[in-house]
């Protein structure tokens, strides 16, 4: 019977897709089930004589069958037989390898020693775009660029480029083109100083303004040199509220476009006050924080308007010094 089916339709043979498994697919690219008590046993080849698919389901039916084997599939559908180089991405990484296939079942494969340069750059784009950006190595460093970079795109629009996964992904052949035409494997990704490459979307002539538009740092009154976040909207700049006596308002960013968000801290690094209106809260807020940190840091000194005094770093003692 196994012979009559597979002569009358080749594309019906099936192989099952792995060990144990009652899924079979037919050389015409159907995937079907071999339901329990088929009398098959264990067959790893079958000839599908009858199948059907219910409503909703996504594999077909077997409701009669042949075992068969492969020496019968390439007996009867020589026609369907093929053998080609394969160079894609799959189960997150790089798999080159030569196929042989019964039409759509895949009889053997070897790898590829030396796949084609362009298939594997294909191959290593595909990657990038299903597993996004994060596959590259985005240490501190990388990601606060980024986040400096996505503010000024934010706040002063073009030429300052979006760096949304997205954008990175479709403007990939400007910041890793150097790279996707070396790289052979996952591994050589990950590799990939993501800082270093995203530095070739900074715009010129406009790059040479980047610091002053967007600091990483901004140096306090007290001379402290403070990092910027800038994760949130509006950018975060924490500091002890004792480093920026003497601020009766902070700096501007992005040529006066944005502003801070001052979470302030006390000497321990715990926060006391969230402000986005420094003048504001010496007025009005000032007060009852500090009557709260007079009481749990009697060796500081806390002014009563913070407006018009020096900044310092330690205790009472270093701002007499000041």
């Amino acid at each position: 019977m196994a012979y009559v089916v597979a002569l009358a339709q080749p594309e019906r043979i099936a192989r099952r897709r792995g060990a144990g498994s009652a899924s079979y697919l037919m050389v015409g690219g159907t995937a079907v089930t071999l339901p329990p008590g088929s009398g098959l046993g264990d067959a790893e080849w079958v000839a599908v004589a009858v199948a059907s698919r219910d409503p909703g389901q996504s594999e077909g039916r077997i409701r009669l069958a042949a075992t068969a084997d492969e020496d019968l599939a390439r007996a009867v559908a020589p026609n369907l037989l093929g053998t080609a180089d394969e160079v894609d991405w799959l189960g997150g990484d790089v798999v080159a390898r030569r196929v042989e296939r019964l039409g759509a079942i895949m009889l053997s494969e070897k790898p590829l020693r030396d796949p084609d340069r362009g298939a594997v750059e294909a191959a290593l784009r595909k990657g990038l775009a299903t597993e996004g950006p994060g596959v590259l190595r985005w240490d501190a460093d990388a990601v606060a660029l980024r986040q400096r970079l996505d503010f000024l795109h934010r706040t002063l629009g073009a030429p300052w480029p979006a760096v949304d996964d997205a954008a990175l992904i479709a403007a990939a052949d400007s910041w890793l083109g150097i790279e996707l035409s070396t790289a052979r494997r996952r591994s050589d990704l990950e590799r990939i100083d993501a800082s270093q490459a995203l530095r070739r979307l900074l715009p010129w002539p406009e790059a040479a303004r980047f610091d002053e538009l967007a600091p990483e740092r901004l140096e306090v009154p007290s001379g402290s040199h403070i990092r910027v976040d800038y994760s949130a909207d509006p950018p975060i700049l924490a500091v002890k509220v004792q480093e920026i006596f003497g601020w009766r308002e902070p700096p501007r960013l992005a040529d006066g476009r944005a502003g801070l968000l001052l979470h302030l801290l006390s000497p321990a690094q715990r926060p006391v006050a969230v402000t986005a209106d420094l003048p504001s809260f010496w007025v009005n807020g000032w007060p009852q924080v500090r009557a709260d940190l007079r009481g749990r840091y009697p060796k500081h000194a806390w002014p009563e308007d913070p407006a018009t005094v020096a900044a310092h770093r330690g205790t009472a003692r270093n701002a007499r010094r000041d």
